[in-house]
């Protein structure tokens, strides 16, 4: 597969390699890129959304923990779709995608 040019990036790091580690841990690393990445918007635009998707998810994962049963069925559920949502993004922003989720993503232009 031939490699897009992504533009440099502050922290030195491939564009597609540091998009991709935006989505490593969720929000956390979302946050970490976000702050460090000064010049390249297609990492800017891949953490911002990673921190928009996860922080959301995290929230509802804790709201459904507080639903006895029917919470739980539905945070298992969701935790599934989190996961599986999860490796597509990390996939696409490695391929070198602008993969823009519905909401998540429409924010994460507006900041990147």
């Amino acid at each position: 597969m031939e490699q897009k040019d992504l533009g440099k990036t502050s922290t030195g790091i491939n564009a597609n390699l540091a998009a991709l580690l935006s989505y490593l841990l969720g929000f956390i690393t979302g946050i970490i890129f976000y702050v460090i990445e000064k010049e390249n918007k297609f990492v800017r635009f891949h953490a911002m959304q990673s921190i928009v998707v996860f922080a959301f998810l995290f929230l509802v994962s804790v709201v459904l923990g507080f639903i006895p049963f029917v919470g739980g069925v539905i945070n298992l559920l969701v935790s599934l779709a989190s996961f599986i949502l999860w490796i597509i993004l990390m996939i696409k922003a490695y391929q070198g995608e602008h993969f823009k989720l519905p909401i998540a993503g429409d924010i994460a232009e507006k900041n990147a």
